[in-house]
């Protein structure tokens, strides 16, 4: 039996860069998986919708959201879609994930560079900014996020939203005026330049930052794949844990 279609969703965007570099993504993770057919679709801004593509897919399908939490896009649109056949399950999104804060700490370091020495000469603060959802489970996977960032960097990280929630990115800044800002945010669009406007300090690039994408990134969409494919396969075989072997 075929292994089931990955069709990778993102937001969409209407920045060239950015719309660039998540489908150097969704080729990288198909070079990945040469066994398996890789589409993509987007939820706003970009087309095809994911809505209209669902339809006329055939066979299982995994979908894979290229996003960063949880939030309406994912609990809504995309559960609604797989909602309306037998073989299609959404995967889980893409943070809070180890590997997320290692590409964003490979991020940082330039941002680190750009810095000028603080005049006490101690480790400058980072701002984890983060596009921001009034869904509540998107909080806990912000507050996720920051926790191993922090952990991945030795010192603790700060949060601040674009969005739907408090602190904002300069209200974060005025209480720490000498830190930099590390972009939560898969590629450049409307939060990356929103972020720009808003720091007066160091700002990192986003995680797809329009050269190599980074392995880890690749690694995690697939795991997230495989993880929901093996899922889907329960589904529709419940009973196939039970028989003897």
């Amino acid at each position: 039996m075929r292994r089931p279609l990955l069709l990778a969703v993102s937001h969409g965007t209407a920045d060239v860069a950015g719309a660039r570099a998540i489908a150097d993504l969704v080729d990288a993770v198909a070079l990945a998986l040469p066994d398996v057919e890789v589409r993509s679709a987007f939820v706003d801004v970009q087309q095809p919708d994911a809505a209209d593509v669902m339809p006329t897919l055939e066979g299982p399908v995994v979908i894979v959201p290229l996003l960063l939490s949880h939030g309406f896009h994912v609990d809504h649109d995309l559960h609604g879609m797989a909602a309306t056949r037998a073989d299609a399950v959404v995967a889980a999104p893409l943070g809070p994930d180890p590997r997320l804060a290692e590409v964003l700490t490979h991020r940082l370091e330039g941002a680190l560079a750009a810095a000028p020495p603080t005049a006490s000469g101690s480790r400058r603060p980072v701002v984890l900014a983060v596009a921001g959802s009034r869904d509540p489970v998107s909080l806990i996977d912000a507050v996720d996020m920051a926790a191993l960032l922090t952990e991945r960097l030795g010192h603790p990280v700060e949060l601040a939203y674009l969005a739907a929630r408090f602190p904002d990115l300069p209200t974060a800044l005025q209480s720490h005026p000498d830190a930099v800002v590390s972009t939560y945010l898969l590629a450049q669009g409307y939060f990356f330049d929103l972020a720009r406007r808003q720091s007066s300090t160091p700002i990192s690039p986003p995680l797809l930052d329009g050269g190599a994408v980074p392995a880890a990134l690749v690694d995690l969409v697939v795991q997230r794949y495989a993880d929901a494919a093996a899922r889907l396969g329960a589904e529709r075989h419940p009973l196939a844990e039970a028989q003897p072997g």
